[in-house]
């Protein structure tokens, strides 16, 4: 099934404030370009795997129903869910970010 990814805002601005840390913080737009890189690949695999990752195992998360996508070459991951057709990007973590607890 081919799903349409939709981002929504909070997973954006999740995204660009880790691209302006590596920029402004690090100093590194070779850093920011290759995240932005990894997200839109991902992004993009959700296009046709989004069913295919399990709920999270947080009961939490699990009754929003959101699911996890980890990136391919970074340790961010986002958080989404699938409404009928849709595949709807929530939200964009570091793997080290304790991300249960800011789940609203």
């Amino acid at each position: 099934m081919e799903y349409k990814v939709v981002v929504t805002e909070d997973a954006r601005g999740d995204l660009n404030r880790y691209l302006r840390y590596l920029v402004d913080e690090l100093g590194s737009v070779g850093a920011a370009k290759s995240v932005l890189d990894d997200f839109e690949e991902t992004v993009a695999q959700l296009a046709t795997m989004a069913g295919v990752f399990r709920l999270c195992e947080n009961p939490k998360l699990r009754k929003r129903n959101l699911r996890r996508i980890n990136f391919r070459r970074h340790r961010y991951f986002l958080l989404y869910h699938i409404s009928g057709e849709c595949a709807v990007v929530d939200r964009m973590f570091h793997q080290l970010q304790d991300y249960e607890a800011k789940i609203k």
